[in-house]
Order: structure tokens, then C-alpha cells, then sequence
């Protein structure tokens, strides 16, 4: 068998290959800028942290690293063609662990400066950008104050991201972990290609979907047996139960159980927030979350075909709720589960999905959006079913703003409206019938009299514009649809009066049809629609246009148009002009050090800031008092993410609002 003669591939330990005296890496200067932000480098500390406490044998692999010797000015070089990003991340990681116990613990410092620096020059890092950024990495590994470096950067702001998180009693831990990180060296010969290989490398097809990241996720780490067991015990029910719509599962079952939005912010974000929401565990732990995943599988199932659940009336309610689409399912899921188990009862199923299909038609008839409610209904039932009642009914619009809208709007999912006001259980099979149509011909009448061509210009216009209101609308036989299709009223009243509706029929007996009579029959129609599309009652209603802080959008890096995101912020009860996060991040945090100060201190040491008692590395700060400091250099998604944290942890995030401005409803 002939053997590669291009190409050296091994199995190195990482940090071993890192602190070899001879390993010296070079950025070319072709690669892209170094990116990694906070988010990634959070996942890459917690993959750390999870191998660390693992058994001694066990390994974490961090992929391969491609690199090329250098034939010109310095051969012992290497030149890194795939892997920067990882590389400068451990690097800066490091870096930090380095300055935290460098006046402690000498020993570890100096392994970890063989990772950091050349032994034959101090001064120099192993790894070296190229030159458009190497004097700004250096300054941060070799925690150099260099007034010529612009610190706007993604060095800093990781490496301070480390720096928060690990302190010098957790080193030795993070230490331990980092030495069992592992990859596949892989080293170029001269007349190797390069591109090709780094090409084949990251172009092996589609990228892997969320639901295949976790699936992964869950089996890493087991035995082959215990991966079979996983697998067809729980994992396969799960595919069979959710099939193509196994990816939305997952999306709505971590937004029930964690009552906060997931989002795609970037890549894989329904993955990102399965492994904050599972961290590794044991098997038998394992198996507990699983048999849990594979009941509400089973669940979701059923929310995909309602007519699989036993109950005739509970099914017709999750058809009606199905009508909305999917973002209601987490609650929905959740309320079912309950019901299966007997901590629901049936009418309490039904009250709860009722209320659910009022909040959504009322606020879409009046045209408020119904986007990002969901994750605050699972928060409030997560309290008790009647704060779930009293958390919809503050957002469900009144009577007297359902009664205008349906004079002059036109009505959204007009056959399952219709359906219910006109007691047909299964509209399928009817057409939903424009009395007026939407554009008469000259010749259409509405008394047999005179015709559409003979009305002023004002009287077509009133007509147009009530055809598609309630009052206006029917539903009817798609057999008798086809014979009236462009009659006039008196020929469609006698198809009216041979229809199954009762509600059709009985307008076989109107004289002629127009504006008079669509008003009163919306009226009419009106008044049944309150009673069966109720609002739980309650004395207050939110602003339409609030979002509660728990529910505000997350943002990677800072997009365009962040500098205007908000109109204003509603603080328990205060009106605040804030533009964007950063000024919110600086004002939650300032205003929670005047209000609940042992509060915000106990966030900030539990999670590793924001806030420290020294300016410990470069960057953006601001001073809350003589000795502590509010550190400014987080990107967007971490700041949204600690406002909302610091705010729970005090107990007050739900009296905070967001109202987005124009430009933040765009993003």
C-alpha cells in the first residue's frame, strides 16, 4: 500500500503542541481577521469546564489544524492555513489564565508561558497575526500597556471575557482541562495543495442542522452500548413522533422550559441554548432528561395532528389553536403534558386554549403583532394556572377596541371565524362568501334594481370597502358557491336559502343588501363574537407596544442601526430616554448599585462580572464608586444578557419594559 508523502496528519494533544519549543505559528496574511466573539468563546470555556471534571481518560476534540512549513526567511516556522480562530482563542485564554496566577502560583505560570511565548525571546508570542494586528494581540497576551494600539478590539474583549470568568482559585481546574483538549496536526509537504485540502476540509456538504448538533451532543462522551441505548430508546421515538418538524420541536420545547425566546441569532441558536439548558451529564442522568424529551415528543405529535388526541372536544380545541400556526405551541405543549398527567383538568385544558385563541384573533383583528408573547405566557404558567389568565388578559385587547376594528378591518382566518359564529365544526367543504363581492361587475345588484354601474363613485366606495368585513361574509356550499359566483343578491339569496347554515339561510329574507344591512349584521355578528372569543377579565392593559426586558431581542456583535434601537425604557414605573444597549447596560447596573446593591454585587461574582473592584487589563470602564468598576467592553449580546440576568436576579425584571423604535423593529 502506498503512503501519503505530501501530507503529515497526527493526533496530538494540544497544549503539548503549543508549548513544543519548536512550534512557532504564523498567521499569513490572507487569512480574515480574528472574529470569535463572546458567545463562542463562552462555549469554548464551558467545553472546558465539562472535560475538566470528567474521568482522567477523557479527551476533548477540538478538530484539525492545517498548517505548512515556511521554505522562506524562517523554515522552522508554521504557517496556519485552518484553525486561527481556535488557536487565537486558546491563546487568549491562556493569556489570561497566565496574568491571574502569575503572582500566586509561579509554577503553573510558567507552563503556561512556554504556551504563550518564545523561550528564545521573551518578548515575542508563539503565535503572531499577521502584522495589521500583531502589535494589538501582543499587547494583550504580553499585558502590555501600549498607548499607539487602538483597544477597540476582539483580542481585548475576550481575553476580558476570560479574564471575568476564571478566577486564580479556578485555575488549576481550567489548567487541567485545557490539557486534555486534543486535535489532528496536519502539516503540508511542498508540492501538497493547500487550497484543495482546506477546501475539502470545511466544503464536506451541508452543515449540520440544530436538531443533528444535539443529537450529537447527547451521544458524545457514552459507550457504544449506552449510545445504542439512547438511541433507540429515546432518540428514535423522538424523530418518529416530531419527523420533519423535529427542528421547530426543539425550539418550542426549550422555549416552554426555559420561558425564553430562542432565536437564530447567528448560527445554531436552538443548539447554543440546548447545551446552556443541558449541560454533559452522567447516563442516568441522561436518561431522566430524555424519557422527558421523548414524552413531550409524543405531545408534539399530537399538536402536529390534533385528531390523535383521545378527547373529541380537546382535539377540535388544538385544531382551533393549529389555526394560528406553531409559535403557541411551547405553551400549548406544556398545558397538555399537564393534562396527561392529571395536574390538568379537562376544562382547565380548555379554558386555557380558549383564552390562547382570544388573545391571538383579538390582537390580530386590531393589528397588533403576536410575535415574542409566547415566552412570557410559559413564564407566568410556570407560576400557576390563574397568573397565566391574568398575564393574557393584560395583553388581549377590550371589547370596545374588537367592536370598531371589526366595522372597517377585514377579517383574518375568515373560515375558522366563521366556522364558530356560525356553528360549522369543520369548515372544510364551504367557500367563504362575499355577499357584496370584492369587485361587483356594472351589472351586480344589490336589489335587483339598480345596478353597480349606477352608483356614485362615494357609494362603490363605501361598498368596497365593508365586502370584506364581518358582516359582509358567510360561509356556503362550494356547490352552491359555483352557481352564485358574480349573481346578483336576489339570485344568491335563493342559493342562501338551500344552504345547511343556518346563519346563510336566514339571508334569504332580506330585501336587498348594502351597506345598512352589512352594518347590522356585523353588530350582530359582533356581539356573539365577544362571548365566544372572551377576554379574561382585568382592570389594567398593557402598552401594545412593550416588550418585557425577559423578552427583548439578543444581538451578536453590534449591527447597523443599534445606536437607535429603543424609543424608551419603562422602569418600574420610570420613563427612560435610552437609545440603545450600551447606554441601558451603563443605567440597569448604575441604577441597581443605588437601589440593590447586594443584589447586583451577588450577580456579578456569580457570573464573573461585570463589575470588579480594579481596572484589571485595558479597556472601556466606568466607576461606580471609589472601589468598584463597571467594565463596558462587552459586545451587544452579552449586555442584553446580564441586563436581563442582573434584573431577574433582583426580582424586578418584570416591572422593566423595552419599547422598540422603528429601527429595532428591523433588526
Amino acid at each position: 500500500m502506498s503512503t501519503a508523502t505530501n501530507v503529515e496528519a497526527v493526533a496530538v494533544n494540544t497544549i503539548e503542541w503549543l508549548s513544543a519549543p519548536q512550534t512557532t505559528i504564523v498567521v499569513p496574511v490572507y487569512q480574515r481577521q480574528y472574529r470569535w466573539d463572546i458567545g463562542g468563546c463562552e462555549q469554548l470555556l464551558s467545553d472546558i469546564r465539562t472535560v475538566a471534571a470528567s474521568a482522567d481518560d477523557h479527551r476533548h476534540f477540538i478538530g484539525s489544524i492545517l498548517s505548512a512549513h515556511d521554505d522562506a526567511d524562517a523554515p522552522e516556522d508554521l504557517i496556519l492555513i485552518d484553525g486561527q480562530q481556535r488557536i487565537t482563542t486558546l491563546m487568549l485564554l491562556v493569556a489570561a489564565l497566565h496574568h491571574s496566577v502569575r503572582d500566586t502560583d509561579p509554577t503553573m505560570a510558567a507552563e503556561l508561558e512556554r504556551v504563550l511565548v518564545r523561550q528564545d525571546d521573551p518578548d515575542r508570542t508563539k503565535l503572531r497575526p499577521h502584522e495589521a494586528w500583531a502589535d494589538m494581540f501582543e499587547s494583550v497576551v504580553l499585558d502590555r500597556v501600549d498607548s499607539t494600539v487602538d483597544r477597540e478590539s476582539r483580542f481585548d474583549d475576550n481575553y476580558a471575557f476570560f479574564r471575568s470568568q476564571v478566577h486564580a482559585d479556578e485555575a488549576p481546574r481550567i489548567w487541567a482541562g485545557l490539557q486534555k483538549l486534543e486535535h489532528v496536526s496536519i502539516t503540508l509537504g511542498a508540492a501538497a495543495n493547500a487550497q484543495q485540502i482546506f477546501e475539502s476540509l470545511n466544503s464536506t456538504g451541508e452543515p449540520l442542522r440544530d436538531h443533528e448538533l444535539i443529537h450529537n451532543y447527547v451521544l458524545m462522551g457514552l459507550s457504544h452500548a449506552e449510545q445504542r441505548e439512547i438511541e433507540h430508546d429515546y432518540w428514535l421515538p423522538i424523530e418518529r413522533s416530531t419527523g420533519e418538524s423535529i427542528g421547530a420541536f426543539w425550539r418550542h420545547f426549550l422555549i416552554m422550559t426555559t420561558g425564553r425566546e430562542v432565536t437564530s441569532i447567528g448560527e445554531h441558536g436552538v443548539y447554543s441554548a440546548f447545551r446552556q439548558s443541558f449541560p454533559g451529564s452522567d447516563v442516568d442522568t441522561l436518561r431522566v432528561h430524555a424519557s422527558l424529551w421523548r414524552d413531550y415528543a409524543r405531545v408534539y405529535s399530537i399538536l402536529l395532528d390534533p385528531s390523535a388526541a383521545p378527547d373529541p372536544e380537546v382535539a377540535q380545541q388544538l385544531a382551533f389553536v393549529s389555526t394560528f400556526g406553531r409559535a403557541s405551541s411551547p405553551l400549548v405543549m406544556s398545558a397538555y403534558r399537564d393534562y396527561e398527567t392529571g395536574m390538568l383538568t379537562k376544562e382547565q385544558l380548555i379554558r386555557t386554549l380558549e383564552h390562547l385563541q382570544s388573545l391571538l384573533l383579538r390582537r390580530t383583528i386590531v393589528g397588533v403583532p403576536t410575535d415574542r408573547l409566547i415566552a412570557r405566557l410559559c413564564r407566568a404558567r410556570a407560576v400557576g394556572e390563574e397568573e397565566l389568565v391574568q398575564a393574557i388578559a393584560r395583553i388581549t385587547p377590550s371589547d370596545e377596541r374588537i367592536r370598531v376594528a371589526l366595522k372597517y378591518t377585514e377579517v383574518p382566518h375568515a373560515a375558522y371565524v366563521l366556522g364558530r359564529l356560525e356553528g360549522v365544526s369543520d369548515p372544510n367543504g364551504f367557500d367563504v362568501e362575499h355577499i357584496v363581492p370584492t369587485a361587483p361587475s356594472d351589472s351586480w345588484s344589490g336589489d335587483g334594481v339598480r345596478p353597480w354601474g349606477e352608483l356614485s363613485e362615494d357609494e362603490q366606495n363605501s361598498h368596497r370597502a365593508l365586502a370584506v368585513t364581518l358582516g359582509n361574509l358567510t360561509l356556503l356550499e362550494q356547490n352552491l358557491t359555483e352557481r352564485v359566483f358574480g349573481e346578483s343578491f336576489p339570485a344568491k339569496a335563493q342559493a342562501y336559502a338551500r344552504s345547511g347554515v343556518e346563519d346563510t339561510r336566514m339571508l334569504q329574507h332580506e330585501a336587498s343588501w348594502g351597506t345598512a344591512a352589512i352594518a347590522a349584521r356585523t353588530a350582530q355578528l359582533t356581539d356573539r363574537f365577544i362571548e365566544i372569543w372572551k377576554r379574561p377579565a382585568v382592570t389594567v392593559i398593557d402598552d401594545d407596544g412593550l416588550t418585557p426586558i425577559l423578552d427583548a431581542r439578543r444581538h451578536r456583535g453590534w449591527p447597523a442601526g443599534w445606536e437607535r434601537e429603543f424609543d424608551y425604557i419603562e422602569y418600574r414605573g420610570e420613563h427612560w430616554e435610552v437609545p440603545d444597549v450600551k447606554y441601558l447596560f451603563n443605567r440597569v447596573f448604575k441604577r441597581g448599585w443605588a437601589d440593590n446593591r447586594a443584589a447586583v454585587l451577588a450577580y456579578s461574582e456569580q457570573r464573573g462580572g461585570p463589575i470588579y473592584d480594579a481596572k484589571a487589563w485595558n479597556g472601556h470602564w466606568d466607576q461606580l464608586d471609589e472601589s468598584h468598576f463597571l467594565y463596558m467592553g462587552w459586545d451587544s449580546q452579552y449586555m442584553m444578557a446580564a441586563v436581563q440576568g442582573v434584573l431577574e436576579a433582583s426580582g424586578i425584571a418584570a416591572e422593566v419594559f423595552v419599547k422598540y423604535s422603528y429601527i429595532g423593529d428591523v433588526m
